[in-house]
């Protein structure tokens, strides 16, 4: 009895009246799930959806957060149980008492969230029925949905490998596009979970591969014109307001009318069929990847799978592939976000330096021809991202020419594609240009590319060859940052030391990136982008630009002393400082194409710098003309400056300076090369005596220039112009033995008085400059 009555009546009940154990049994907590679980499942008939019912239980786990745990226990025994028997009623019920718990019972998530994602995980190993894992996949989503911290992270993290598996299903019907779409549905929601807590996922490279493979399937125009109406953000808000995957025929009209109020019918399909659709969710995963990469460092950690997936799939060619759409897709979002599209080019350029596309010219052309389409869609601006990617291009650049002088030698099949490479990396720097808008950066980018240039002959001519590639590109585009300075040190600097290099043909181009920079010409053709740009030798520049220097009539709109008048013959009849002096701006009627100066400190460094090339042991006709260019340049640059008659002066001892050095047995010199330099030397005094309007000096120089005196691998055209000429391969060779003997007879045969050409010299400067006092 004594034990009876202990389960009737407490131990202490004779002791203390007033327990709680005494209350009556009426009074006692019921629990009350049980009841409320058996009306929502029935055991007589099967499960329906009742929102009245699960709204109960959804406020009687609010107010009692202690029985969750034993809710979600027999939520999922009737879960496992129905799926046991593939009896698929109640796991929808039981998906929507969840759902409900989502939205009300917000602060009790941690009691409920692990039998949730415990559930979604069963479902989407359920492989035998697709409409199962359909239903896992929106769980999964609505639940990412709700999430407000990172708190569920890696639990979160471990469905990426299942739902990259259902996007890959293999299938057009439209049962593998639903169960597709569902997967790419849930992982775009993913993608925008873990970018908006700053987390990388360790499968992103797996979630990039199975959203590109979603996205060939490119939309037809009706869809565009449609996406173009409704952009993306308010579309993917209208994708989650319309019908579930697992649930298509339930009425739109019965949604939330502010959501419909601006949808017409036409919208209303296309969003329906949207739903459906594996390429748009693809999209929508592309969307949230970007706004992932908020700097550098993540942007390059979602570019570098995207672009490994176009070099594995060939997916770079603009006929086959689909890296142009796809990439202008992400410029353009890239673009509305910040300025993260200028990177993006960068990073692009990067690229072409991968293992993968290193040695792969298709390759390369196909990636360079995708960057210039995305340069055309910047907006001009000097972004240290372009720049970097134009210093890339030009790198890339010497190392294409200097395949080609390979290939060329070696007679490689490889040189047509070769060609073609140098062609797209030239358009490709030209239209970055363009969008940096100011010549000037582009000059200091081109100093850096000659600061550690080699000492090997090959090497450094390829360089020199990229960088006068260059120069020639961005003729064009106007000088903002240099407007009416001095030409930029630190490429000028670089170029004399250039002019200085060991390698011949390395100093010759030097001299054409200086003119070209200096007095680009106006008369240049556009370049076409449907045929190669015409290659030339650094050495033929002369020429070139010697017709903009004769074709250029308004200099710098100051009439010169004198009016030194010279006669030119050939299409370009008046010359540069025909009534003009020249001060460093060549303008063709519309825009200024150059207003560079040249300093006096610069024009003695150049004067200097034009000695000891004079003096190198195996300079040849090529070096002769480009320093007697640069000579005349230096000369025409100092008329505008109130001193010009000392540098005059000045050009005047350089150039009597070479001409004894020319005659002198004992100096060291080939008599080849003092021939040729006897020859400058005389073009030097002859252009100085017109600049000076010295037409005396001119006459008495011109005598002794016979045809037995001058250097034939040089020609002096209307007192203008050195320029050089390149004689048969059956001829004498310039500095053979053969070459020497003749010119040793040629230098024999000059009859010249130096004394009495300097006292010329000094009688026109006295005449014409009368304040001037005798320095010579």
């Amino acid at each position: 009895m004594g034990v009876m009555s202990r389960q009737v009546v407490p131990v202490c009940g004779n002791l203390c009246c007033v327990c709680p154990a005494l209350r009556a049994s009426s009074r006692q907590p019921v629990k009350r799930y049980k009841k409320l679980l058996a009306d929502i499942f029935p055991r007589n008939q099967e499960a329906e959806l009742n929102d009245r019912k699960i709204g109960k239980l959804c406020d009687y786990a609010s107010k009692n957060p202690l029985r969750i745990p034993k809710i979600t226990d027999n939520l999922e025994q009737i879960c496992y149980k129905d799926l046991r028997y593939e009896t698929f009623g109640s796991v929808k019920v039981v998906l929507c008492i969840y759902r409900k718990f989502l939205s009300s019972c917000k602060e009790q998530m941690p009691l409920f969230a692990g039998s949730l994602l415990e559930i979604i995980r069963t479902l989407l190993e359920q492989t035998r029925t697709d409409e199962i894992r359909i239903l896992g996949c929106n769980a999964l989503f609505e639940f990412l949905d709700c999430q407000t911290d990172g708190t569920y992270m890696f639990n979160l993290e471990g469905f990426i490998p299942k739902l990259c598996q259902l996007a890959q299903e293999v299938g057009e019907d439209e049962r593998t596009l639903r169960l597709r779409s569902a997967g790419l549905q849930a992982l775009s929601y993913m993608v925008r979970f873990i970018g908006e807590h700053s987390h990388l996922s360790m499968d992103l490279d797996e979630i990039i591969s199975v959203t590109l493979e979603n996205y060939p399937s490119l939309q037809s125009n009706s869809k565009r014109v449609m996406e173009d109406k409704l952009n993306l953000e308010s579309l993917d808000l209208l994708v989650q307001g319309f019908p579930k995957l697992e649930d298509p025929s339930t009425d739109i009209t019965k949604k939330d009318p502010l959501l419909l109020k601006a949808v017409t019918g036409t919208e209303i399909d296309y969003v329906l069929n949207t739903a459906k659709d594996p390429t748009y969710w693809s999209k929508v995963c592309l969307y949230h990847m970007v706004k992932l990469a908020r700097e550098a460092t993540t942007l390059r950690r979602v570019l570098e799978p995207l672009f490994h997936y176009f070099d594995t799939e060939n997916q770079w060619s603009s006929e086959k592939g689909v890296a142009d759409h796809v990439l202008m897709y992400l410029q353009s979002l890239l673009a509305e976000s910040g300025d993260n599209s200028c990177l993006l080019l960068s990073i692009l350029v990067k690229h072409l330096d991968h293992k993968n596309v290193a040695k792969q010219p298709i390759l390369q052309i196909n990636i360079i021809n995708t960057t210039t389409k995305l340069a055309q869609n910047l907006k001009q601006q000097a972004s240290v991202a372009i720049l970097g990617a134009i210093s890339d291009l030009i790198k890339h650049l010497r190392k294409c020419l200097q395949n080609s002088a390979e290939a060329s030698s070696t007679g490689n099949d490889g040189l047509k594609l070769n060609t073609e490479l140098q062609f797209a990396l030239e358009m490709c720097i030209l239209h970055l240009s363009k969008k940096v808008g100011d010549v000037g950066p582009i000059l200091d980018l081109m100093a850096v590319v000659l600061e550690n240039i080699s000492s090997t002959a090959i090497i450094a001519g390829t360089t020199i060859s990229a960088v006068y590639q260059t120069a020639k590109l961005i003729m064009s585009i106007p000088n903002v940052s240099y407007h009416k300075k001095a030409f930029p040190d630190a490429l000028f600097h670089q170029l004399l030391l250039a002019m200085a290099h060991p390698d011949h043909e390395t100093r010759v181009g030097a001299h054409s990136i200086f003119s070209l920079v200096l007095m680009p010409s106006p008369f240049s053709p556009q370049l076409d982008q449907k045929t190669n740009i015409s290659q030339k030798v650094p050495s033929e520049s002369f020429s070139i630009q010697h017709e903009s220097f004769l074709g250029a009539e308004q200099i710098n709109g100051k009439s010169m002393e004198g009016k030194a008048v010279f006669s030119v013959s050939g299409k370009y009849a008046v010359h540069p400082y025909h009534g003009h002096i020249l001060s460093g701006a060549l303008t063709d009627g519309q825009h200024e194409l150059s207003s560079f100066r040249l300093s006096s400190h610069q024009v003695s460094l150049l004067l200097s710098s034009i000695w000891v090339q004079a003096t190198s042991l195996d300079s040849g006709p090529a070096n002769f003309e480009a320093m007697a260019h640069t000579y005349s340049i230096a000369l025409l640059f100092t008329r505008s400056k109130t001193s010009s008659y000392m540098a005059l002066v000045r050009c005047f001892q350089l150039a009597f300076s070479l001409m004894s050095l020319s005659l002198d047995q004992e100096g060291g010199l080939q008599p080849s090369r003092r021939r040729s330099l006897f020859t400058m030397a005389s073009y030097m005094l002859i252009f100085s005596a017109r600049a000076g309007n010295f037409p005396e000096l001119i006459q008495k120089v011109k005598a002794f220039l016979t045809e037995t005196t001058v250097d034939p691998f040089l020609e002096l055209i209307d007192d203008v112009r050195l320029q050089a000429v390149y004689r048969e391969p059956e001829n004498i060779i310039y500095g053979s033995q053969e070459d020497d003997v003749s010119a040793m007879k040629t230098l024999s045969a000059v009859k010249l008085d130096d004394k009495q050409l300097k006292e010329t010299v000094i009688s026109c400067f006295l005449t014409k400059f009368s304040k001037l006092s005798e320095v010579m």
